[in-house]
């Protein structure tokens, strides 16, 4: 039988031993007689569970492999949370959730949850289309609009789903569509651009210069689509928002901003950076997630009647998935309600991201400067980054997550602070002291001071 390339391919790009029985047999190192019989008669050369350990493997040996600490969030405590290890239970103290203001928590929230699963139960019966709208998607979606300044909105799953499935029917049925996207834009905006099997021209990132110059290629008669984020989470940067919709109206193209990481936190009243800039009304899609700031689960487009209407009847990954239950519907309205009237959390953490901020500077700890409330710490190493925050958890009680590749490009491996209007002054002290002594005694890279 035939060799299989493909598989040398696959597990010796990774460094993996492998071998050939019968000339057909390729596999990591095992003793393979036991199916060699059946290979033999099928032509089968892979040994599924063999590949699967092998990548695995691979990712140990890399330092991306990732561990999910066993945590019990406790309302009333966070960013306080209950560490289930195997030498028994601890507090920890959570200093890298997207809960970014605490709304996972808030009486408000947890009051119109109880109210409403009390009213109305668990799930929501079925897809939107069928059996699951129910009047409270239909008040969160006018809560949505109203917060943005839009017309419409539409909720969705997650905030992934809401970019893949949006960008994707953007993509498709606008005829011709030509999409320019941010080089550094998320998974699921790559994804939906991807399947939406439209032309792509990628800038570099946040650059108008780079963009223009792309646009200039395009037939002027052709649709355009510019697809970008406000809030970068990694590097904490933030877009040229409103050179962005420059280019956009000289050129005639459709703008589609991801705020993902901003909703909730700016402009008076929580609706993102584009609020706070006042330039909301210039994007044509602003999309969102109910997963951060506002502390729940789902995502979220708005705009147009029009646009979001041609979204709902189209959208393959709006029309065919059970809609949220309705007890989170109610929950996020009540989140949102409460952060387009109140400052007091955004106050308080935009506080607290810059006590953290001149804390880190002072002491020298390599801080990669940004201008919004991410904070990124950085480590330049896979296997140093899971070091940091295994010591910082067992010496210290201290949970953040090591961010390493694909999220980032090799080399930038991080930590990534996200301090909330609930982090006290003592928890920073702490923070810091923790990340000192994990600094000597990794004898890691510091900057001046």
């Amino acid at each position: 039988m035939p060799e299989t390339p493909w598989a040398n391919k696959i597990l010796g790009k990774h460094g993996i031993a492998l071998h050939k029985t019968d000339g057909c047999c390729v596999g990591v190192e095992v003793n393979c007689r036991i199916c060699l019989s059946a290979r033999a008669r099928y032509g089968c050369s892979m040994q599924y569970e063999d590949f699967f350990a092998a990548q695995v493997a691979a990712l140990k040996r890399e330092g991306r492999y990732r561990v999910f600490a066993d945590l019990e969030r406790q309302a009333g405590r966070f960013p306080l949370a209950l560490y289930h290890c195997p030498s028994g239970r601890r507090d920890v103290t959570v200093w890298c959730s997207n809960d970014y203001l605490g709304m996972g928590q808030h009486p408000h929230v947890r009051a119109a949850m109880h109210e409403a699963i009390d009213r109305l139960g668990t799930g929501a019966g079925g897809t939107r289309n069928i059996a699951g709208t129910t009047h409270e998607h239909v008040l969160l979606e006018q809560s949505l609009a109203a917060l943005h300044g839009k017309e419409a909105a539409l909720v969705f799953t997650s905030g992934y789903v809401a970019n893949e499935t949006s960008l994707a029917t953007l993509g498709k049925m606008m005829p011709n569509c030509v999409i320019f996207s941010d080089a550094l834009n998320h998974n699921s905006m790559i994804a939906g651009i991807r399947n939406s099997g439209a032309e792509k021209h990628v800038f570099r990132h946040n650059d108008p210069a780079d963009l223009e110059a792309k646009l200039r290629q395009v037939d002027p008669k052709r649709p355009k689509l510019i697809a970008f984020e406000s809030v970068y989470s990694m590097d904490g940067d933030i877009a040229p928002i409103a050179a962005f919709c420059d280019l956009a109206e000289r050129y005639g193209a459709f703008t589609y901003l991801d705020e993902v990481h901003a909703v909730g936190m700016y402009g008076p009243r929580g609706g993102g950076v584009a609020q706070e800039r006042g330039i909301e009304h210039r994007l044509h899609v602003i999309q969102g997630t109910l997963g951060k700031a506002f502390g729940m689960v789902g995502g979220y487009i708005a705009g147009s009647a029009a646009m979001v209407d041609f979204v709902r009847s189209n959208a393959p990954g709006f029309i065919f998935t059970t809609a949220l239950p309705p007890v989170i519907a109610a929950g996020a309205r009540a989140s949102i309600n409460h952060l387009m009237q109140s400052n007091r959390e955004r106050h308080g953490q935009r506080d607290r991201v810059a006590l953290v901020k001149q804390r880190l500077t002072a002491v020298g700890l390599p801080l990669l400067d940004s201008e919004s409330h991410i904070v990124p710490v950085m480590i330049g190493d896979a296997s140093l980054a899971k070091q940091v925050t295994d010591l910082l958890l067992d010496r210290h009680d201290i949970y953040v997550q090591p961010i390493n590749y694909p999220t980032v490009p090799r080399g930038t491996e991080r930590i990534r602070i996200t301090p909330g209007p609930l982090h006290t002054d003592a928890m920073i002290d702490h923070l810091i002291t923790a990340l000192l002594d994990v600094w000597q005694v990794l004898a890691l890279k510091k900057e001046a001071a």
